[in-house]
């Protein structure tokens, strides 16, 4: 078998068996319209934003649930005012929705509004263990970090990591959306050199609109300078079109290797999760048909 077949049939069954998806509160009735076409068991991560409270987030981790998905809501360190509001949530996400895996962020409060300052502190606090949490998310900086140099963000997600573990809980490295595959690719290397072995979801902004993207970037932090957005696959030029993430991904399969280890895409529906769900549809026929009508004769060795 050459190695197109092989990167293509990589690539359909990442698709099919193994992406998860981020949706927030207010999109769950988008979820469940969808929840059809997405395999029963796939991570939902539901991301702590302002303006949902607990209630909501705690109803949309019951919702995932009812739909047959696995629910991941994150923890924001800064946002949660006090020990006993982290204690309360986290066991009635365990009681309520079933939940087994969190993912914890530090937030972007400057000044943090209770006990916990940082995503550490929060796994440090024996809450998630003790609720039964058995898997804990925690960031991966590909393209950079706002406040923390490059050293800095290693030795961070490295005792992150470690502490998790000796907790008796399951690490797993949830990364930033990306527009440069090899960057991407890069960090992996670094990552595995490390010594991190861990399962990674890459973030994999779906299928919206340019200026979305590009807003959405800037939101978030990411870089997303000219260069980067055209390897993309993105012309600066064309901001009223639509992109998606179809050269992203295909070289970032491209450059996954068995040394890399359990590496998964992470979907962001930026234009809406019906089109996300329409993109994977068409990327797994679109895999499946370069396997099917390539010739068995030419793929062998010359």
């Amino acid at each position: 078998m050459s190695a197109g077949v092989g990167r293509m049939e990589l690539l359909a069954q990442t698709f099919v068996n193994a992406f998860s998806l981020e949706v927030s509160a207010k999109a769950m009735p988008a979820l469940r319209a969808e929840a059809a076409r997405i395999a029963r068991g796939t991570t939902i991560s539901i991301p702590y934003l302002p303006s949902e409270d607990d209630a909501a987030r705690l109803a949309a981790a019951r919702r995932v649930r009812e739909l047959g998905f696995e629910p991941m809501p994150h923890l924001s360190a800064r946002r949660i005012g006090s020990r006993a509001a982290l204690e309360h949530f986290v066991e009635r996400a365990v009681i309520d929705a079933g939940i087994e895996r969190c993912f914890v962020i530090a937030g972007d409060l400057a000044t943090p509004a209770g006990p916990f300052a940082d995503s550490t502190s929060i796994i440090e606090s024996g809450i998630l263990e003790r609720a039964g949490i058995k898997v804990v998310g925690v960031g991966g900086h590909p393209q950079g970090h706002p406040v923390m140099a490059s050293a800095e963000r290693w030795r961070v997600l490295e005792n992150k990591c470690q502490r998790i573990e000796e907790r008796g809980m399951a690490p797993l490295v949830i990364t930033q959306f990306a527009f440069d595959a090899d960057i991407v690719l890069a960090w992996l290397n670094e990552l595995r050199a490390r010594g991190i072995t861990h399962p990674v979801l890459v973030g994999v902004p779906g299928p919206a609109s340019i200026a979305r993207l590009v807003r959405y970037a800037t939101m978030c932090g990411v870089a997303a300078s000219t260069s980067m957005l055209s390897r993309y696959g993105i012309s600066i030029g064309r901001l009223l079109g639509r992109a998606g993430p179809d050269v992203f991904v295909d070289r970032l399969a491209e450059g996954l290797t068995e040394a890399h280890g359990q590496v998964s895409p992470h979907l962001f529906p930026f234009g809406g999760i019906a089109p996300t769900m329409e993109w994977v549809e068409h990327y797994r026929m679109r895999a499946g048909d370069a396997h099917t009508t390539r010739s068995p004769v030419a793929d062998e060795p010359s």
